[in-house]
């Protein structure tokens, strides 16, 4: 078997969001997000779940972080819901809210658990919505105002903040193709949104830095490799500009200043301007990409596919229960791509994981093997990454739990912790166990 060993102090996490597994959508004086009027109106979410109970993370916060200590994680990812600490998204603040954020980092301090807050992870707060969302661009005002409270009253404890995760998505999947809240299918209304997002994320560096100066401070985008169906022109350039869609649209801002060239060359008008101002924020300077990798995507030519004349074309690898390729060698492009285009300081891998069809044998225990060879080929690539110079950080595993996967509800299972959506106990699966093991050689074994 061969070792591949990971840099000294390389840091080994897990992965949560609020919305998929806190519950108590509505205690504790908590108000509406566009996740909870998306998920209770009829036909949005499969079987009509809800993430109104989750994991009950919130009420289980002291046993869920003892089940990180005892898999020897050294960092958890979770992301802070909006709504919990400004149930308006702005003015009155919810303190009974913001302690249950605070109390989960002092028990993460507690394990020796480093906690690395997202601060959106997809809840915009539904008052927010009701103003006009994200493509209203005083959204990212309130999303500024929101990261400087949370800096002031986490910022003494909390080192590495994530401003957004998978803006891409935000935009595209919420108001462009309308499967995630809060619905909408307008490919103007989308490009909109992206632009207050980007807005958003660097009114929000700016605030973070000027109250946590010591702090490091990033952003989460979500990139898949993408592969021209064939050699052919058509193609190639189809695929290029999927690229610049899926991979640049929000980092290119941060980098370079500007769109993707191939962006505005499809979506012309539509595609809003920064003012010099605007690029002066969006280029505040961060510290690290997060980077969200789960397969890769194979793209054709399509003269009726939109303004990018572009659609997917089946991949030809294995499959997750999610219908996603199972393509390692596609997180080791896409870190040497970022790397390499944009010279960030640091790179993390904050997603990564799979979903498959694991159930629990008559004793309670659940062998996950298509999960353990997903992850044990994903972390090698990662590797492959750092030999070919990637700064390369951390891993995050996704998810530390079975949880509410978004549309999905919970018929989908990323956990490396089983949950038991019935009595919500928690069982450790073997890939957990596996994982646990890498964590503790800070090395993965290679058959």
């Amino acid at each position: 078997m061969a070792t591949l060993r990971f840099p000294e102090g390389f840091l080994w996490g897990a992965a949560t969001a609020a919305y998929q597994v806190e519950g108590a959508w509505n205690e504790e004086g908590k108000g509406p997000s566009i996740w909870d009027e998306f998920s209770h109106a009829p036909g949005n979410v499969r079987d009509g779940h809800t993430g109104d109970v989750a994991c009950d993370h919130y009420h289980r916060y002291r046993e869920d972080v003892a089940l990180m200590k005892s898999l020897g994680l050294k960092a958890y990812r979770f992301s802070i819901s909006w709504p919990r600490v400004l149930p308006d998204g702005a003015g009155a603040v919810n303190e009974a809210g913001l302690g249950f954020y605070s109390r989960l980092v002092d028990e993460l301090l507690a394990a020796g658990i480093t906690p690395a807050v997202t601060l959106y992870h997809w809840d915009l707060p539904l008052a927010l919505q009701r103003a006009g969302g994200w493509p209203n661009a005083e959204t990212a005002h309130r999303f500024a105002d929101y990261a400087e409270l949370m800096g002031r009253r986490l910022g003494d404890r909390v080192r590495f903040w994530i401003t957004l995760n998978e803006p891409f998505v935000v935009a595209h999947a919420g108001h462009v193709a309308g499967v995630h809240a809060p619905g909408h299918r307008d490919q103007a209304e989308g490009l909109l949104a992206g632009h207050t997002l980007c807005l958003a994320h660097g009114l929000a560096v700016q605030r973070l830095r000027a109250i946590c100066p010591d702090a490091k401070i990033g952003i989460t985008v979500d990139l898949s490799p993408q592969h021209p169906a064939t050699d052919a022109q058509p193609d190639r350039l189809a695929a290029a500009r999927a690229a610049a869609y899926t991979c640049q649209w929000f980092l290119d801002p941060i980098y370079r200043g500007e769109y993707p060239a191939a962006m505005r060359e499809a979506f012309g008008r539509d595609l809003p301007e920064f003012t010099s101002e605007q690029r002066e924020v969006v280029q505040s300077r961060i510290d690290f990409v997060g980077v969200n990798n789960y397969f890769r995507s194979i793209v054709r030519h399509d003269p009726q596919g939109g303004p990018l004349r572009a659609s997917p074309a089946p991949a030809p690898g294995p499959k997750t229960a999610m219908g996603w390729e199972i393509y390692p060698d596609g997180l080791r492009e896409i870190l040497v791509w970022v790397s390499r285009r944009y010279s960030p300081p640091e790179v993390y891998v904050t997603e990564n994981g799979a979903a498959f069809d694991d159930v629990p044998d008559a004793s309670g225990r659940v062998e996950d093997p298509e999960r353990i060879a997903y992850l044990r080929d994903y972390i090698a690539a990662a590797h492959q990454a750092v030999q070919q110079g990637v700064p390369l950080r951390g891993y995050f595993c996704w998810s530390l739990l079975d949880n509410f996967e978004w549309a999905h509800g919970y018929t989908k299972r990323f956990g490396i912790v089983r949950v038991d959506f019935d009595t919500l106990q928690r069982t450790v699966k073997a890939s957990g166990e596996w994982y646990a093991r890498v964590i503790a050689a800070n090395a993965v074994q290679m058959p």
